[in-house]
């Protein structure tokens, strides 16, 4: 019995120290792509702030052998150079937001006014289907807490398709004059005007039309364009368009990544930082079967052709070499 009781205490003792561990920051050291080997991280999305690039990513927590989605919380990541990761502690799970069930899936973070503006899909409690919320903070890696105490987007509002899951991947982004955009969807490519405070939309739910649009918008500016690039099809390749305003109309240029290897999804952010364009995406790389459910984050190189155009992107496994 004595025996028993100090394999308890023992037991009891490590447990509180893997979860103080746990809430610690870790340093990462990737070593070419996926960029994290420790756990599966999905749906990426990357904000640039003051010398660091945060990247935000969803978390496959499906069992082995298991088809589909799992999904809980959210994962934060901070590198200077693009090889070294701080890992922060998880800064969001959907049980922050009372009013949804589960299902922890893409979103995007954006700064405006010294807060951190979460957007994510997750799916509603008492209204069917997805839904899109906000969560609010005042660091980049968090905590972030619902900021509305509702949805932003709910599946009512959204008429287009009958599908539940057409509110989902929300991306964000404030153009020059000030006016911030949600863009989002499934199937349907919706954007909306944002108020000021970020939490409220600012007039009526508009759609972009988009040759075989099917999720994971992504809107980015470079040198006077703005591009919008999606999944496009099913299993995913990513595409992209082209226009001088934000609201289009949008000119179609072709794939810009092709399908991710064993991961029927491809969803993508690019950035420019210090001097380079990154494509940021996800495959299914470090699991030999179920990698559309058991998903990991990579970083490529991506280059603009001189009229504006982007060059295909070529996925490697080196990835890519620390920036100074």
């Amino acid at each position: 019995m004595k025996k028993l009781h100090i394999l308890l205490c023992a037991a009891l003792a490590f447990s509180g120290l893997t979860a103080s561990a746990q809430k610690a920051d870790t340093v990462i050291h990737s070593n070419g792509n996926p960029i994290i080997r420790h756990q599966y991280t999905a749906d990426p999305a990357a904000l640039v702030y003051k010398g660091n690039v945060y990247l935000y990513t969803g978390h496959d927590e499906a069992p082995v052998k298991v088809n589909s989605y799992r999904m809980h919380n959210w994962l934060c990541f901070s590198s200077s150079d693009m090889v070294n990761w701080t890992e922060h502690p998880s800064p969001l799970n959907v049980k922050d937001f009372a009013w949804a069930k589960d299902d922890a899936w893409a979103g995007q973070v954006i700064e405006r006014d010294g807060k951190f503006y979460w957007y994510v899909a997750v799916e509603h409690g008492t209204i069917h289907g997805k839904a899109i919320g906000v969560a609010v903070a005042d660091r980049p890696e968090g905590p972030y807490k619902d900021a509305r105490g509702s949805a932003i987007i709910t599946n009512d509002m959204t008429t287009q398709t009958k599908i539940s899951w057409d509110d989902i991947d929300p991306t964000v982004f404030i153009d020059n004059d000030g006016q911030a955009y949600l863009i989002w969807g499934n199937t349907v490519c919706y954007y909306a005007k944002l108020k000021k405070n970020m939490i409220e939309l600012d007039g009526d739910i508009k759609t972009f039309t988009l040759p075989h649009y099917t999720e994971a918008p992504w809107i980015h500016k470079h040198k006077g364009w703005y591009y919008l690039s999606y999944a496009y099809e099913f299993p995913e390749k990513t595409a992209y368009a082209m226009s001088r305003k934000i609201t289009g109309p949008w000119e179609y240029k072709g794939i810009l990544n092709e399908i991710a290897g064993n991961s029927n999804t491809n969803h993508q952010a690019i950035i420019d930082f210090k001097r380079k364009s990154y494509f940021i995406y996800h495959n299914g790389a470090i699991t030999p079967d179920a990698g559309s459910f058991h998903r990991s984050v990579c970083i490529d190189y991506l280059y603009y052709n001189p009229d504006g155009t982007i060059k295909r992107v070529v996925m490697t496994s080196e990835g890519v070499k620390p920036v100074k």
